[in-house]
């Protein structure tokens, strides 16, 4: 048997993954996210263990981050019959991707306070 080491969380990244989490992000985008812009290229399994997330939480998260045009994917023909192991890599920085988010955070922000001045008004006429 092959014996492979994986990249694991330290406390930057649980506290960055934390932070991401507060501000709205689901934990598990968010883990994922931390782990695949650190390296530059994984499988999911190793975002799996190394991330401490199921399967299913992974599949998910790469499918956000895939449409958010965060990562990439590729497929690796296994020797034999069977399905393709996925090689998924990071398409941007992740001060990119901070960035993007705080201009969506931001943009949810001014419809908050939108909202609340709408509804201050409109309360008044009651």
């Amino acid at each position: 048997m092959k014996e492979r080491t994986n990249d694991v969380f330290d406390e930057n990244d649980e506290r960055a993954v934390r932070l991401f989490s507060d501000l709205g992000m689901p934990r598990n985008l968010a883990k994922t996210l931390m782990y695949i812009c650190q390296v530059n290229e994984c499988r999911s399994t190793d975002i799996e263990q190394g991330a401490d997330l199921r399967q299913p939480e992974v599949s998910v998260a790469m499918q956000q981050l895939r449409k958010r045009g965060w990562v990439t994917k590729k497929d690796l023909k296994k020797k034999g019959k069977g399905r393709p192991v996925h090689v998924y890599q990071p398409k941007t920085s992740l001060d990119e991707i901070l960035t993007s988010f705080e201009e969506e955070k931001m943009q949810e922000m001014q419809s908050i306070k939108t909202n609340i001045t709408e509804l201050r008004d409109t309360i008044k006429g009651i």
